[in-house]
């Protein structure tokens, strides 16, 4: 590569690096060009409404009523979006015929700074689209901060657990206790993006090297195998993610597909 080449390549990297900033304003433009939208209402975490409408947040799934974080995961979003004007990006309506949307303000993705900032975790039912990566990275850094919904558990039993098989064609989970004692985890919850969940109750024996199977649909409990009644299915073949908590809340272990 001759001289004169190389002084050129370094004066369209000086002007990129110069007028970074112009670029990064001319994106915000870009995606505050779209529809506006002014928000009257926010239901919970994840639902607001503007103009009478329900908007359903794309790609979180916030904590229900009463749920921990619940009450904090929807005074985020009031005072991220809460009577101001946003930018919205509309891909449909589910089946309670909520619009099913994107929202941006001065440039964020409002979903995204929710997981973010450990109020919800990912959730795309539908498949993965555009954004999903960027949710991925958003809950992973969460998750590397150790805040609210990303929290890892202090339970003494929150290392011992491993998932040592996810068959989501069976529908199928094995937990395995590879601590030298006994484990209690009555109260513990597997749940999946969305809000199906699956608690343990009394009578689980969770001993050093034990297993324990939980299968989606009807049969008989015993000590090792037990049923998630209720469910026909429950891991989608387009992609879910396993969350694994304690009775507090804390999050024992994840696993996404």
């Amino acid at each position: 590569m001759d001289k004169n080449k190389i002084i050129l390549i370094l004066l369209i990297l000086a002007i990129f690096i110069l007028n970074y900033s112009f670029l990064d304003s001319l994106l915000i433009s870009f995606l505050d060009s779209g529809e506006k939208i002014f928000i009257e209402r926010v239901i919970d975490g994840d639902t607001v409404v503007s103009n009478g409408s329900s908007i359903r947040l794309l790609g979180i799934n916030t904590p229900e009523k009463g749920e921990l974080y619940s009450a904090e995961a929807k005074e985020f979003l009031e005072k991220m979006v809460l009577e101001k004007n946003v930018t919205i990006k509309t891909t449909g309506k589910d089946r309670y015929y909520r619009d099913l949307s994107y929202l941006f303000i001065n440039g964020k993705n409002v979903n995204l700074e929710i997981v973010k900032n450990g109020f919800a975790n990912f959730y795309f039912p539908s498949g993965k689209d555009e954004y999903y990566n960027d949710f991925l990275d958003a809950w992973e850094n969460c998750l590397n901060k150790n805040i609210n919904f990303c929290s890892k558990s202090l339970d003494e039993c929150g290392n011992c657990i491993e998932l040592l098989e996810w068959d989501t064609q069976e529908q199928k989970i094995i937990l395995r206790n590879n601590c030298g004692k006994y484990c209690d985890i009555v109260g513990w919850s597997i749940k999946d993006e969305g809000r199906k969940t699956f608690v343990f109750e009394e009578g689980v024996a969770f001993v050093n090297g034990g297993e324990i199977e939980v299968v989606v649909g009807e049969g008989r409990n015993s000590y090792n195998k037990l049923f998630w009644e209720g469910e026909t299915y429950v891991w989608t073949r387009g992609g879910d993610t396993l969350f694994l908590r304690d009775k507090n809340g804390g999050l024992v272990l994840w696993k996404t597909y």
